[in-house]
């Protein structure tokens, strides 16, 4: 008997050594893999808001967070809102290897990604087969957001939020929630713009957890028999005091009010039974309290004063509302509403997820449900926002898809790992993997990282060899103005939306309304010959005007008499502003 007994001991920690080896050979190889999957999904080719990340980063490094815009000709103030973030890059790019190294320092970051991705799914599911594959998808679905950028840096910290909230909730480890606090500090110093955003990452987990305190309070039960107690007690005092005739009365009104009040509590313990025993098979929504939460929203208040943790002032608080009142989310394109039939995955996405909760027995937790609403409803406001719901939204996607398999196939994804983790496995993983990775790495292979179609490579070199570029004062276009900037060309306008509204150049008046120079708006009137340019041009004392040859502004300038063509490309055209004596 007593051999037996150890017989069983050994054998189950043979087991338990078996999946733990099966583990750490999974992970490892899934690590392998997503690296290889993300970075060929990096592309080559820069994005215009990289070039002023430079040139802003070289500024504070010469002239410390002075408050002031040092690249535009127009006289204007500047917030820096992701300072840190533009000081890192343009350390990299001046001493680490230029272009090359942003474009590495944009893979590690992407790796960074997928591999937390796969370990914040792995928490959530328990399941690295579905965490692996979701993963890949996830990342994929991330590919036109994968820049040298500060949003790729608010990515990975977003998701190393949500993998602390969960090993805090489960295991009450002080790290995480110390983990918790030091994110949004790094966040309001690196992209202050998206700072709010971390919050909207608790308000799932605090929903479901309130909703649950409102639900086991009882407060319709807990009134009534309140009111009873009252009426009862109130009686007992009249009683007291009562004539012999009425004694009777209100004797027979108590016991009648404690009856009722008897059959009541009855009732509610029934309805109480059977409440519980519907949780522990819910029909579609799963309504969790965990008790640590009333942790996290101590510190989520905490984490409210961490923005005034940085140079920039406010910034962290007000850059959200100052956009929000502004007009540049009407007229640039990733903050414009998304259309669904216009980006297909999204509408697949959603589509699988509703399919799978109607006509499958799947369950959905309550913060689950919340994630996935109101991520929703941010891409349907924001085009910005799609990347939010593929990140967080793919984690909801994956613990619906892992409880559905676990229903119908608890053996499946473990049979599926041993084959993955054996010799044979490992080769056939790793060539797909590979073959998948090559054809999404062909188009990015030859791309150069400055598109010259794009940004005037050639006319900047023109400007400075023929011109005093360093005084004239050149109109130019939104989405080039940043690689002007890079070649210390000043800039009517460029990419840093923000400076260039009234919003963040101006002060609020009495109206509440603010009062500054609104260049956007002008700079949207002109190219879109909303206004009469040449009395903006007026305005703004300009000398030189750059435009692409297919606008409709070259179309009048090449027509006009005032405006003298001095230099023109496939792309790119020059006019020089020909005043009258």
């Amino acid at each position: 008997m007593e051999k037996t007994k150890k017989e069983n001991t050994k054998k189950k920690q043979m087991t338990d050594k078996d999946k733990k080896m099966l583990n750490i050979a999974f992970n490892i190889l899934a690590i392998f893999c997503i690296a290889i999957f993300c970075i060929a999904l990096t592309p080559r080719t820069l994005q215009n808001d990289t070039f002023y990340t430079i040139k802003v980063g070289q500024g504070i490094r010469e002239y410390g967070i002075d408050g002031q815009d040092h690249f535009s000709f127009i006289d204007l103030p500047y917030t820096y809102p992701h300072w840190l973030y533009d000081v890192i890059m343009s350390i990299i790019f001046d001493f680490l290897g230029g272009w090359t190294a942003l474009y590495v320092s944009t893979i590690v970051l992407s790796c960074a990604l997928g591999i937390l991705l796969y370990f914040t799914l792995k928490k959530v599911t328990k399941n690295s087969l579905v965490s692996f594959i979701i993963a890949l998808g996830q990342m994929y679905l991330m590919g036109n957001y994968i820049a040298a950028r500060a949003q790729l840096v608010t990515f990975v910290l977003f998701v190393l939020t949500v993998l602390f909230i969960e090993k805090f909730l489960e295991s009450g480890k002080k790290r995480y929630a110390v983990g918790q606090i030091i994110i949004p500090i790094l966040i309001a110093n690196l992209h202050s713009a998206v700072w709010p955003f971390y919050f909207v990452l608790f308000m799932p987990y605090v929903g479901e957890y309130i909703i649950r305190i409102i639900i086991d309070a009882h407060i319709i039960h807990n009134i009534y028999k309140w009111v009873i107690n009252l009426r009862i007690k109130r009686l007992n005092q009249i009683l007291k005091k009562a004539n012999k005739e009425d004694v009777t009365k209100y004797q027979s009104q108590i016991a009648r009010l404690t009856k009722l009040q008897e059959e009541n509590n009855a009732k509610f313990e029934t309805i109480l039974a059977k409440r519980t025993e519907k949780r522990k098979r819910p029909f579609k929504l799963k309504i969790e309290k965990i008790d640590r939460v009333k942790w996290l929203i101590l510190i989520m208040f905490i984490c409210i004063f961490t923005g005034l943790i940085t140079p920039i002032g406010d910034m962290p608080y007000t850059y959200t509302l100052k956009i929000m009142e502004g007009n540049t989310t009407a007229s640039i394109s990733e903050h414009l509403p998304l259309t669904l039939i216009d980006s297909k995955s999204t509408l697949f996405c959603l589509t699988l997820v509703i399919a799978i909760l109607i006509f499958t027995d799947s369950k959905i937790r309550l913060r689950d449900l919340f994630f996935l609403a109101g991520l929703t409803f941010l891409a349907l406001m924001s085009r910005r926002q799609v990347s939010m719901l593929v990140l967080f939204g793919g984690i909801v996607f994956a613990r619906i898809i892992t409880e559905l398999i676990e229903k119908y196939d608890k053996k499946g994804t473990k049979e599926v790992m041993n084959f993955m983790t054996s010799t044979i496995g490992e080769v056939l993983t790793i060539l797909f993997i590979f073959s998948i990775s090559y054809f999404v790495f062909i188009p990015n292979q030859n791309q150069p990282y400055v598109d010259t179609s794009s940004y005037p490579v050639e006319a900047a070199k023109w400007i400075k060899e023929n011109l005093d570029y360093k005084n004239i004062r050149m109109f130019n276009e939104y989405n080039y103005g940043s690689y002007l900037l890079f070649e210390d060309i000043p800039v009517f306008i460029d990419s840093r939306c923000d400076l260039y509204t009234p919003e963040f150049n101006g002060e609020k008046g009495e109206d509440g309304k603010y009062v500054g120079q609104d260049i956007f708006s002008d700079f949207m009137n002109i190219s879109s010959i909303a206004t009469y340019y040449d009395t903006k041009f007026d305005e703004y004392d300009i000398t030189h005007v750059m435009t692409k040859t297919n606008t409709k502004l070259n179309m009048l300038l090449s027509r006009d008499d005032g405006y003298k063509k001095i230099y023109k490309d496939d792309d790119f055209i020059i006019y020089e502003r020909v005043l009258d004596e």
